[in-house]
């Protein structure tokens, strides 16, 4: 089946965060705002989803669930040996709300407060907070950029993994908002690193499948499978169904395991599984392959398109394709403006609703993050808005 992806599909009335949460305005109403931030798609999603869930929804009964059973963990494990040559024990999935309540989980139940917690800034914002707001300290091992391009400080790492009070590391792979995707060998070093220190290394590689072409992900659970490491992966970027709250979190150690249950129905509560989330993850896991290529194809499109608007457009400013993830990491550095006024020209001025860098910590500064995972039209609309209050 061949997929419209320049289908604008109206989200008003859905209860949408991304078009009708949207951060207050100035001088702008909200009819008005064109929001390119918050992590989801505009995208349709794949038939195979739409049938399992009118399927499921036919039953006419929602009661408690529970996603722990063969057809959907087998799901779960076929679509990483396939996808990603990537083989794990159905005993090692945990199915959880979401990754951020996993990562605070995880946090909570792995390290102690006052604690160091090893971070990459630029980097998805909720780390810093859940760090902070759980009583332990962020630790930044920032990357290093260079021409638009960003590597790992690992001397730097050494040195703040070796120190008794850093216990964890979160990793995220691909990263949000670089889109770099790490390399074998830079996450063999990562995860030496982190074991010789004996620090908790948690992967967020929730945007594994969003790659573009000639990138290839390496989930750290193929590096190493060391007790102490941990994957947390979904199909709500994937597949566009974040709002289906079902993470599905690899653990191999058994005592993480005991950790991980404790935390979790012990201490949270939170037990069982949302019945839409379900149907939907098995559906997109053994049938959705299609669907998510052709997504790629048209993300791959996207962000050539934004690489081609602003060398024409806004030549200052800095731009590479990432190689994973659905986001354009812009610098607009060379232009001049602080963060805040970078802000308000795009903000109230262009009416465009973007992910400003400097949210994402040390480095993001006068950057912009634009989730193209929207009809190309969209997007246009969002860069000639841009362009508009640059010139």
């Amino acid at each position: 089946m061949r997929y419209d992806f320049n289908e604008i599909i109206p989200r008003m009335g859905t209860h949408s965060v991304k078009w009708e949460h949207i951060p207050p305005v100035e001088r702008r109403p909200s009819s008005d705002l064109l929001p390119l931030w918050i992590a989801d798609m505009d995208f349709p999603c794949a038939a195979p989803i739409l049938d399992a869930l009118h399927r499921r929804v036919d039953r006419k009964i929602f009661g408690y669930s529970d996603a722990h059973s063969d057809g959907y963990l087998k799901a779960v494990q076929g679509w990483f040996e396939k996808r990603h040559d990537w083989h794990f024990e159905l005993e090692d999935i945990y199915v959880a709300p979401g990754v951020v309540p996993s990562l605070a989980a995880l946090i909570r139940s792995l390290t102690k407060p006052g604690d160091g917690i090893i971070v990459q800034e630029p980097v998805y914002y909720p780390f810093m907070y859940l760090i902070e707001n759980n009583g332990r300290r962020v630790v930044n091992n920032a990357l290093v950029e260079r021409d638009g391009a960003y590597a790992m400080n690992f001397a730097d790492l050494e040195q703040k993994a070796a120190d008794s009070d850093s216990t964890m590391m979160i990793l995220c792979n691909p990263h949000n908002p670089v889109g770099r995707v790490w390399t074998q060998e830079e996450l063999r070093k990562v995860a030496d690193i982190c074991i010789a220190n004996d620090v908790f290394l948690i992967s967020d590689e929730i945007h594994c499948d969003l790659v573009r072409e000639g990138s290839s992900y390496t989930p750290i659970g193929k590096i190493s499978s060391d007790g102490r490491i941990v994957s947390c992966t979904a199909a709500s970027k994937s597949f566009n169904l974040a709002g289906l709250q079902t993470a599905n979190i690899i653990i191999k150690g058994d005592e993480l395991r005991a950790l991980w249950s404790s935390e979790i129905i012990g201490r949270e509560g939170l037990f069982g599984s949302n019945p839409l989330g379900i149907v939907a993850t098995e559906a997109a896991y053994t049938q959705g392959a299609s669907w998510l290529d052709q997504v790629n194809g048209y993300v791959d499109e996207n962000l050539e398109y934004v690489g081609q608007f602003l060398s024409e457009q806004l030549p200052k400013a800095k731009y590479s394709i990432p190689e994973g993830t659905y986001f354009a990491w812009i610098d607009f550095r060379a232009y001049g403006y602080s963060a805040k006024q970078l802000e308000r020209m795009i903000r109230a001025s262009a009416g465009v609703v973007l992910d400003d860098g400097c949210i994402f910590g040390d480095g993001g500064e006068c950057f912009e993050r634009i989730n193209v995972a929207c009809p190309r039209s969209i997007l246009h609309d969002c860069m000639v808005r841009i362009k508009g209050v640059f010139q």
